[in-house]
């Protein structure tokens, strides 16, 4: 895969309680990705950008909600996260 592509794979981060508390415990690191990307590409892309082993990849589809915007019923983009899991002793460190 080429360096373009693995550089655009990766959204940004997902920083939340619930990510805060999997980095914590199982050293694992939440990611908004792109509606196509393969467990292949965000486990290769994230390996180049932060310089860590990745151990497992897990992918899901969360659907967008429908909101309200005036009198006009509304929805919000889907969108697809990954959860990505580093080797032992592997870190990632956002505020850098």
């Amino acid at each position: 895969m080429n360096k373009e592509r693995l550089m655009q794979v990766l959204v940004g981060p997902v920083v939340s309680e619930k990510s805060a508390n999997m980095a914590d415990a199982a050293n694992a690191y939440a990611f908004k990705v792109l509606p196509d990307a393969s467990k292949a590409e965000i486990a290769q892309a994230v390996e180049m950008m932060f310089e860590v082993n990745v151990e497992q990849v897990r992918v899901i589809n969360v659907k967008g909600k429908q909101k309200r915007f005036g009198r006009l019923m509304g929805r919000r983009k889907d969108e697809r996260k990954a959860y990505v899991r580093l080797a032992a002793g592997q870190d990632i460190d956002f505020t850098a």
